[in-house]
């Protein structure tokens, strides 16, 4: 079959970053195994970490999921013991995340994890600042 140029696989700018995010969250896998959270769970915990309490809107947000794949992660997150949710006295409608004492505590146990990340990918600082500059970028726009 003659394929057009534009329609081969390695011309494709989706490909690279799908791969190389499946690569990347998969180096993840076995430090959040200890831990006994998934790679979103992790980076839900970055937020809160950083916020110390945040809404279910905001956290959408913030890491660019939907409701319907955070949800559900809130909800096994909240039966570990990690976080709670609460509806917001001021609006009912809002859902307050919260972290619990166990979720501050995972922060002692996850804090090596960045820098052992970064030892497994080969790009200096330089080109990891491209790179993390050039995906929000593509996140922004």
């Amino acid at each position: 079959m003659n394929v057009d140029e534009y329609m081969k696989l390695d011309s494709q700018l989706c490909f690279p970053l799908y791969a190389a995010s499946r690569k990347i969250v998969g180096t993840y896998t076995p430090y959040l195994k200890k831990l006994g959270i998934t790679y979103t769970q992790y980076i839900m915990f970055l937020v809160l970490w950083e916020q110390g309490k945040t809404t279910v809107g905001e956290l959408c947000s913030r890491l660019h999921l939907d409701t319907g794949t955070v949800t559900p992660m809130l909800k096994k997150t909240e039966q570990q013991g990690l976080i709670t949710r609460t509806r917001s006295s001021e609006d009912e409608r809002v859902v307050l995340i919260e972290l619990t004492s166990r979720g501050r505590d995972l922060y002692g146990k996850a804090r090596d994890i960045p820098a052992k990340i970064s030892g497994c990918i080969s790009l200096n600082k330089d080109e990891a600042l491209a790179l993390y500059k050039t995906l929000y970028k593509i996140l922004e726009a």
